[in-house]
């Protein structure tokens, strides 16, 4: 890759790449220069004005719009969960996700959803005012700062910390008028997105992911609650009533979803709700049911769980992919290691799913998702969130683990040498 300049205006950039997808169509484009000017996108075509601009030849690399996690956790490690918010305060939590968010911004994500944290303060709030002002380097995010949960569910850690904590950790919340004062409360704190817990999990002991932890009028409390400030909601959901009852109380997307039957993905169909399959981590754990290694310091109850759910996991993944719902990336990484959330896609494609709905699903669908037209998409005035890669995803998708060119608003923040940008990270 070359770049060649002259006296450039600000934030005057051409891209020339020999392939190009803008986020929408059935198939790459050829050759394409891409003009930026003020962390936009200007123009594009077989041939741009470079009048004034800075030109990168990125060569027979392919051009396509940075990539959106829908579903992420920053602040949680893996290796230790929930052992780390009982041990270090929300200080040691934030400065932790420091490298996993330019870590996630050099692999291509340019825009991330965070959906909670375990820490005593809202810290994910912080680190996305951080990235906004530009103190630290990192995806765009928008966030769900805790998991409003029923006590007793999935997001009650309190029987786990207690010997740490002399009050609740998060959200905890039951009936209708305690949830709505959660839901105010964080909306309070500058949340973006409301999430909140309708089924139980499988990570969590005392719960088990077919459990609907909500009533109707609950979820009908909350969400009306927060559409009535203009904040749309999501819930963690497994079990198809679970996942039924939230789509009828008006939530804006599922996550996860793995249980619904082939009905409810209709009735998502029907209602426009978008789901977030999260199945890379569903299907690693179905592939590892006999690995005894793999369930090595986690709760032997999720193993269980898997088992006793693996047909039904399997059946719901196809249906998923015989479905017409719109499906947005989203990984639950923070569950297993952030450098592996590119792992979604082969387990996309794995079930079913058409290499270009997977695309999609981290482009302009999650941008749709979002609610942020701008993103996920290259083409005139969108926000130059660009990312190239050498390899051809539509051939292979495995190929996104090798993104080697990222551009957030117009800013290289990754290229392939160093006299374009600072020393990338390892890739995958």
């Amino acid at each position: 890759m070359t770049r060649r300049g002259c006296d450039t205006e600000q934030g005057a950039v051409v891209l020339i790449a020999d392939r190009s997808w803008d986020g929408l169509a059935d198939r790459p484009s050829g050759r394409t220069e891409v003009a930026v000017r003020d962390g936009r996108v200007a123009e594009l075509g077989p041939t741009v004005d470079r009048v004034g601009a800075e030109v990168v030849e990125l060569g027979d690399r392919m051009l396509l719009p940075g990539l959106i996690d829908c579903h992420i956790h920053t602040t949680v490690d893996p290796s230790r969960l929930l052992r780390a918010f009982a041990s270090d305060g929300s200080a040691a939590i934030a400065l932790s996700a420091l490298p996993v968010l330019r870590n996630l911004l050099h692999r291509g994500f340019t825009t991330i959803r965070d959906l909670a944290t375990f820490a005593a303060e809202p810290v994910t709030l912080y680190l996305r005012d951080a990235i906004a002002r530009g103190h630290i380097v990192g995806p765009r995010m928008i966030v769900a700062p805790y998991l409003i949960s029923a006590r007793g569910a999935h997001g009650d850690a309190s029987t786990l910390l207690a010997s740490h904590f002399d009050r609740e950790i998060g959200a905890l919340a039951d009936g209708a008028d305690e949830i709505t004062r959660r839901v105010r409360e964080k909306i309070r704190a500058g949340a973006d997105w409301i999430k909140f817990g309708a089924t139980g999990g499988f990570a969590t002991p005392s719960d088990d992911p077919t459990q609907t932890t909500y009533t109707q009028e609950e979820m009908n409390a909350l969400v009306a609650t927060a559409r009535d400030l203009g904040i749309p909601c999501t819930p963690h959901a497994y079990g198809d009533e679970g996942v039924s009852r939230a789509v009828t109380a008006g939530i804006r997307s599922i996550e996860h979803g793995n249980l619904a039957s082939a009905s409810t993905l209709a009735q998502m169909t029907e209602r426009g709700v978008f789901l977030v399959p999260t199945q890379f981590m569903v299907l690693d754990a179905l592939d590892h049911l006999d690995d005894d290694s793999y369930w090595e310091g986690k709760d032997p109850a999720e193993r269980v769980k898997f088992t006793r759910y693996a047909d039904q996991l399997r059946e719901s993944a196809h249906n998923v992919a015989a479905s017409d719902v719109r499906i947005a990336f989203g990984t639950d990484a923070g569950m297993f290691p952030h450098t592996d959330n590119w792992r979604e896609f082969p387990a996309m494609v794995k079930t079913g799913i058409a290499t270009v709905r997977a695309l999609r699903a981290a482009t302009s669908v999650a941008a749709d998702l979002l609610d942020q037209p701008d993103l996920g998409r290259l083409q005139p005035g969108a926000t130059a969130d660009l990312i190239a890669l050498p390899a051809d995803p539509f051939d292979d998708i495995t190929a996104v683990a090798d993104i080697d060119f990222v551009m957030q608003k117009g800013t290289v923040h990754r290229a392939p040498t160093p006299g374009v940008a600072g020393k990338p990270p390892t890739g995958r």
